[in-house]
């Protein structure tokens, strides 16, 4: 262990003793997160594809990456945030590489990173936005051009013919979107209801969406053998 590691665990085990807390990914005590879950947590970026739509995705979501992302999200633990943005910069990086490589190169004019508006339940909830935080951590910023309009139930348990049409039409940009190029941003992505609702909202007001990238992805047992003409989480 060389001299620098030292004075850091060292530096953790005195914060320990003032404010006691566990890591976020295993339940270690004392750290916010343990060197073995941060190890877990290095970026593995690769494509996917939801309703043939391509998709860029940092993570696996499961073990040790299904543990902190939830209790990042849901129990406040942004003490991960820092490690979590890393998967998710490289995931927007690995989109943006994509688009180049197929001949659509961003101009000028640069490209935003549009993310998907969090609904007033989970604002009051979490009192801060995941992917936006995210995206802070690694130096980047999203722009707000999309709003939620009408209601949406909760996606949790729902399968993914039911989840596109809860969110089908349930995003609107904020203004017309001519010359606008972006990269819609997500946490997870599941049937992909909420990144391909992103994706049309953008599109519909006359946006250009070169890629789409999230921070991690539930794998898909069985993909699906048909294609919905809805949108997919």
């Amino acid at each position: 262990m060389g001299h620098l590691d030292a004075v850091r665990r060292a530096g953790l085990d005195a914060w320990g003793v003032v404010l006691p807390t566990e890591c976020s990914g295993c339940g270690a005590p004392d750290r916010s997160l343990c060197e073995e879950c941060r190890m877990a947590l290095r970026p593995a970026v690769h494509p996917c594809s939801r309703d043939d739509v391509p998709v860029w995705s940092g993570l696996d979501y499961s073990g040790v990456a299904r543990r902190v992302l939830g209790a990042f999200k849901d129990g406040g633990r942004t003490d991960a945030a820092a490690t979590l943005a890393v998967p998710l910069r490289l995931a927007v990086a690995a989109a943006l590489a994509a688009s180049a490589a197929g001949g659509r190169v961003p101009d000028d004019r640069g490209v935003h990173l549009v993310t998907i508006p969090a609904s007033r339940k989970a604002w009051r909830a979490r009192g801060f936005h995941p992917v936006e935080l995210l995206l802070a951590r690694a130096g980047l910023a999203g722009t707000p051009v999309l709003r939620q309009v009408g209601g949406t139930t909760d996606q949790v348990g729902l399968g993914r013919e039911a989840r596109a049409r809860n969110r089908h039409g349930s995003l609107l940009a904020r203004r017309p979107l001519g010359g606008f190029r972006c990269v819609v941003v997500d946490d997870i992505l599941t049937t992909g209801a909420t990144i391909l609702e992103a994706r049309r909202a953008v599109l519909e007001a006359g946006g250009e969406v070169l890629g789409l990238a999230t921070l991690a992805e539930t794998r898909r047992l069985f993909p699906a053998a048909g294609h919905s003409p809805g949108t997919g989480r």
